[in-house]
């Protein structure tokens, strides 16, 4: 009898389990891919002039040699008709759980993107919106009690200003059990690698521990909170999940760019972050994701000059970068929510900026998250307005140092080395009497270099 080989032993084995559906387990999310991942949000009826899932699938080359290697897609189904907003409507007012939008085309054009995108190496997630459903849902005539209703019995939005949608009653256990259910249908039959979960908090903890678990049975899943540990549920409900948004850092972020918070905040704010999650726990960081584009303004808009230091700085931070979909291309406009508008593809000096900083967050370890994080230790520089931190794994070490101002800078840090500043190349010898001149809104990202 002749001998097989371990790999194909193993192959063959775990090929034939989950009802033989052997290309479920070509691509396999792990804390490997998760500690040097990249996500993209991808709004699908503006990344392209038809607005649908072919001509997206057309991109996925491209942002593969972006470094991309999670894809994040607003929500793909069938969207409500009775009180839409719009002529085409909110992607977030979900008239089917199952169903496909046929703005985007079939459940065969979806099924073409998802193996493209596997057979690329980059993992799918959808956008799941459990806290509420459109008008015409068929839940609400066949089960009524699984909404939220007034003191008349009315059934009602989960906030007066979601009109367009009807909220879910997450005390009803019926309804949960069909949550769960639809959302095993598109990781057993789909394919897909996982989910961002549209305001988790709304949810109980119990109904996304077991969710969680019955998903992870299937395969293991990716799994993004909207949420953090200021939300309702706090720390214990973001982590169940892999990863959850750094709000309170996006909005430092905001304020610093405006003037109204300091360098020092956010020095404040990564402690925190360090202390209060587990060390296992990855925070999504972020300039812009699709509300804060078209509710809030473009990262142009908020940011200014800072666009760039802030744009290095959810690299170089402890967490996860979120390229929003048009950002490498310079994307300056408000997309319109409720109808369409094309992402224009223009030549821009941010697609070589976020270019590097993938490599850089690839081939880094000290920039890793998950089971094993790189060390985030800050730097004193006694001003306000500078950051300054290093980062280490292994034999990996990067330092990072920013001018959090509009303001010219000098500062003498307490570093000496030789080094590589990352995004010019250019080589840097520190000792402790070197003094550095900072540029507003300027950083650098130094690297080892031995000569």
């Amino acid at each position: 009898m002749k001998s097989i080989p371990i790999a194909l032993f193993l192959f063959t084995i775990l090929g034939c389990t989950n009802h033989n559906k052997t290309a479920k387990q070509s691509l396999l999310f792990s804390n490997k891919v998760l500690q040097s991942a990249i996500i993209y949000e991808v709004n699908i009826r503006q990344f392209t002039k038809e607005g649908n899932f072919s001509s997206f699938q057309n991109y996925l080359p491209k942002l593969k040699n972006l470094g991309v290697d999670i894809l994040w897609l607003m929500p793909i189904h069938p969207i409500g008709e009775q009180q839409r907003k719009g002529s085409l409507g909110s992607y977030y007012s979900i008239k089917d759980y199952k169903g496909i939008n046929p703005e985007f085309g079939t459940l065969e054009d979806f099924k073409s993107l998802v193996n493209e995108a596997h057979s690329l190496g980059m993992f799918v997630i959808l956008d799941w919106v459990a806290g509420h459903t459109a008008w015409d849902h068929p839940w609400l005539t066949q089960h009524p009690d699984w909404y939220l209703k007034d003191t008349k019995g009315d059934i009602i939005p989960p906030n007066p200003e979601w009109s367009d949608v009807a909220g879910l009653n997450f005390n009803n256990p019926q309804m949960l059990d069909a949550l769960e259910d639809a959302m095993v249908y598109w990781v057993e039959e789909l394919e897909v690698d996982g989910f961002r979960c549209d305001a988790a908090y709304n949810i109980s903890i119990d109904f996304w521990n077991r969710s969680i678990n019955r998903l992870n049975s299937i395969k293991p899943v990716f799994m993004l909170a909207e949420s953090d540990g200021n939300h309702k549920g706090g720390y214990p409900l973001v982590e169940e999940f892999q990863m959850s948004y750094d709000w309170p850092g996006h909005s430092i972020l905001n304020q610093i760019a405006k003037g109204s918070l300091t360098a020092d905040d956010l020095a404040d704010h990564l402690l925190s972050v360090q202390q209060n999650y587990s060390s296992s726990h990855t925070v999504m960081s972020f300039t812009t994701n699709h509300d804060e584009n078209s509710w809030q303004g473009t990262t142009f808009e908020r940011m200014g000059d800072a666009v760039e230091v802030m744009t290095a700085l959810t690299y170089t931070m402890p967490g996860m970068p979120l390229i929003y979909n048009g950002q490498e291309y310079g994307l300056n406009k408000r997309l319109l929510f409720f109808e369409k508008d094309y992402i224009e593809k223009m030549d821009s000096p941010f697609k070589e900026v976020f270019m590097k900083l993938n490599s850089l967050k690839k081939m880094n370890r000290s920039l890793d998250v998950g089971q094993f994080p790189g060390t985030f230790e800050l730097i004193e520089d006694n001003q306000e307005d500078i950051l300054a931190f290093k980062r280490s794994k292994n034999e990996d070490e990067l330092v990072f140092i920013a001018n959090l101002s509009g303001a010219s800078h000098k500062l003498n840090l307490k570093l000496t080395g030789q080094f590589i500043n990352y995004m010019s190349n250019e080589k840097i010898s520190l000792d402790y009497s070197e003094v550095l001149r900072l540029d507003p809104w300027s950083y650098m990202i130094l690297v080892n270099h031995n000569p």
